[in-house]
């Protein structure tokens, strides 16, 4: 993103007037450059300490099949939370030991269509290992373990290790997990964690990566087994406020890929593949959302109308989220503390409460929200009869609708309603 001479925001080299007035608002932009930018500098970082580095593309974060396609054409394989992710990795090409199955608390349903799909199965706990029996043997499986600690730098409820998260394996029952699945006749092993969300701590990582290779360290070396992947997980961090440090990715780097050394050469372990599953550092901050003010209420506050409501971006929402707010052609005025609200009748849909705001804020004028492109449409949803926006891809002075707004038509059109009620 920048900001030229007149004021006029851009994404790459297109203004946001020229995406707004084609594509309407509110609406999600994403810059391609700046994807495979954040793309291919982890994957130099993490390849000059441990050339066996894979990456997986968590999915989750943003399922645009525009966007996946950018991060496999670099290379990426894809991590599904679900089976419906297992299918969005197929229309991407991708199958086998290119796409993880990371799910938690799966059905049945999800175990046997997750087998069947011939991906990598990583468990999220041993309760699970009977159930997938009942279908078939995994050839290759991993369990997902909980580290035994987890950090987060945008709050403790997406915090996703540790005493307090409901993910993963306890560090009691590693061995035990993986001694069971060598029991059932598994041949191949890896190994998974999450060491936290959007972490900025370089020695942070290099901390966590050393608890889980103690573990798998001793159950390599008592079940005389090998594990060909590591999945040291996500978590690498952006910086939403302008405050905020951004990661030193070679040192997080270094941090991890020394450690993970270290530990082969202490546990005489087979070198196994060094994976991790990135999502937020790709797309985080190549996102952004353009939206328009539509009413300016003076009342007990002062409060900016807009079309970007909770239902448009979830995060602030949902547990206290911070994104960045530009106005286009007012950044260089004066500034007050300003409210922004969504269109729902909803009181936490005024989701940013006393900014510094430029003070000339008005109808009309366009808003740009900074660092959505990660957990924003996603999480998007239908309220009020309010609809999901369309979203957009920028390339140089290109850009491309890369998925239509819903339509009145898309909010019913999954219903049936019976015809005695029709009556």
């Amino acid at each position: 993103m920048q900001i030229r001479d007149d004021g006029q925001i851009y994404l790459e080299g297109v203004s946001v007037e020229e995406l707004a007035s084609t594509y309407g608002t509110p609406l999600y932009v994403y810059e391609e450059n700046r994807i495979r930018e954040n793309y291919r500098r982890a994957l130099s970082a993490f390849r000059k300490y441990y050339p066996d580095t894979r990456f997986f593309y968590a999915i989750k974060a943003n399922n645009n099949l525009a966007v996946a396609n950018i991060l496999r054409q670099e290379g990426a394989g894809i991590d599904a939370a679900s089976v419906n992710e297992i299918l969005l990795a197929k229309e991407l090409g991708l199958g086998g030991e290119d796409v993880m199955f990371s799910g938690n608390f799966l059905s049945d349903d999800d175990i046997r269509q997750g087998l069947e799909s011939g991906v990598i199965f990583n468990l999220d706990d041993p309760v699970l290992l009977p159930r997938v029996l009942k279908y078939g043997t995994p050839e290759l499986l991993s369990f997902r373990v909980n580290p035994g600690y987890g950090q987060c730098d945008i709050g403790a409820f997406v915090c996703n290790a540790g005493p307090e998260a409901k993910f993963g394996v306890h560090p009691d029952q590693v061995l035990g997990a993986y001694k069971a699945a060598k029991e059932a006749g598994v041949k191949r092993f890896g190994a998974h964690m999450m060491p936290g969300s959007s972490i900025r701590d370089p020695e942070y990582f290099g901390y966590v990566t050393g608890l889980i290779m103690d573990l798998i360290g001793k159950t390599s070396r008592e079940l005389g087994i090998d594990f060909e992947f590591i999945d040291l997980g996500g978590g690498l961090g952006i910086p939403y406020k302008h405050e905020n440090h951004v990661l030193d990715i070679d040192a997080a780097a270094a941090k991890m890929a020394g450690v993970f050394k270290q530990k082969i050469a202490e546990y005489g372990l087979k070198p196994p593949r060094l994976m991790m599953e990135p999502a937020r550092y790709f797309v985080g901050d190549a996102g952004y959302i353009i939206g328009r003010v539509h009413t300016v209420k003076n009342s007990y506050k002062r409060i900016i109308g807009t079309d970007i409501g909770m239902n448009v971006l979830a995060r602030p929402a949902l547990y206290g989220a911070y994104h960045h707010i530009y106005v286009n052609r007012r950044e260089a005025e004066e500034r007050m503390p300003l409210n922004l609200c969504g269109q729902l009748c909803e009181n936490t849909d005024l989701w940013v409460k006393d900014r510094p705001l430029p003070k000339g804020t008005t109808e009309g004028d366009l808003v740009v929200v900074e660092n959505a492109g990660a957990y924003g449409f996603g999480m998007s949803y239908q309220y009020n009869g309010r609809l999901k926006p369309a979203e957009a891809l920028v390339n140089g002075s290109k850009h491309y609708l890369v998925r239509r707004a819903e339509t009145y038509q898309d909010l019913v059109a999954l219903v049936n309603v019976p015809e005695y009620l029709k009556k």
